[in-house]
């Protein structure tokens, strides 16, 4: 595999030696002290640059990063875009044959005031025009959990109460392809959501749990962690039944901590009743 340090070292050769780069920025968790570094994290970039529509006319720069495996340019693609947005910067993302990955954001320097959005996870790499001379320590406080309001602990849980009936339905006919796709799609991220909070709750709301529930792991009790992962099931009918009725199971415990940690209303009768109502569906010939 390949060395982080040499990598580093030819991004900074370039970007030293071409006067259209002045600043280069490192995010992500390569930038974040409390994630153990591995080969496969992405190295994440913003470059802050001069003339940005040459980067784009002319792509022989990437060469000199390596030679190019795959790559994803999503600011070019019709998938996912949002014409709603304003772009301004446009990203490679490219797998090099010799295994790293680089996430690279051109982000022009005339739209530094009115578009840059800071991140609490930045290290400086580079910086020709003092332009972050002010930047703190880098740390993850932009990604730790958020205090929730009531009006988010009522639509996540109603969202989670309301949305289950849909899997349990699908379930019971049979179409597993719906139910597991309704699970994963619209319950699981307001299942984590509460899962989060309630962590948040344990930690004072001072931590990350990462992207998709990654780091829960740590923060936990290992009874409450197998709890999460057997919430994830095989594509057997059985084995989605058993996730879903501990998914409710732990969730409602969840919920029924963060309420009354918080001292939200609860509402226990949604709780109640979509419980009957699957256990109902679920007993029927």
């Amino acid at each position: 595999m390949y060395n982080p340090i040499n990598i580093q070292n030819k991004i900074l050769d370039l970007a030293s030696n071409d006067s259209r780069i002045r600043a280069v920025l490192l995010n992500g968790s390569r930038a974040n002290p409390q994630v153990k570094a591995d080969v496969y994290q992405d190295f994440d970039l913003v470059w802050v640059v001069d003339d940005m529509d040459s980067f784009l006319n002319n792509r022989s720069w990437l060469f000199a990063l390596g030679t190019p495996l795959v790559q994803q340019l999503p600011d070019e693609m019709e998938l996912g875009k949002d014409e709603s947005i304003e772009k301004v910067s446009f990203t490679f993302l490219i797998i090099f044959n010799e295994g790293y990955r680089l996430d690279i954001t051109l982000f022009p320097k005339a739209k530094m005031a009115t578009h840059f959005q800071s991140d609490s996870l930045t290290v400086v790499w580079l910086d020709k025009d003092d332009l972050f001379q002010d930047i703190a320590p880098t740390s993850d406080k932009d990604y730790h959990v958020q205090l929730p309001t009531q009006r988010q602990f009522s639509e996540v849980s109603n969202e989670f109460w309301w949305c289950m009936t849909n899997v349990a339905k699908g379930l019971k006919r049979g179409e597993i392809t719906y139910a597991k796709e309704m699970l994963e799609t619209v319950v699981r991220p307001v299942f984590m959501e509460m899962v989060a909070w309630n962590i948040g709750v344990q930690y004072h709301f001072s931590v990350s749990v990462g992207k998709s529930g990654k780091f829960m792991r740590h923060y936990l009790k290992d009874s409450h962690y197998q709890k999460l992962l057997q919430t994830y099931s095989d594509s057997s009918l059985i084995q989605n039944w058993q996730a879903l009725f501990v998914m409710m199971d732990f969730f409602l415990e969840q919920q029924q901590e963060v309420a009354h940690a918080l001292n939200l209303y609860h509402n226990k009768e949604e709780a109640k009743g979509v419980r009957h109502f699957v256990d109902t569906i679920y007993a029927l010939g």
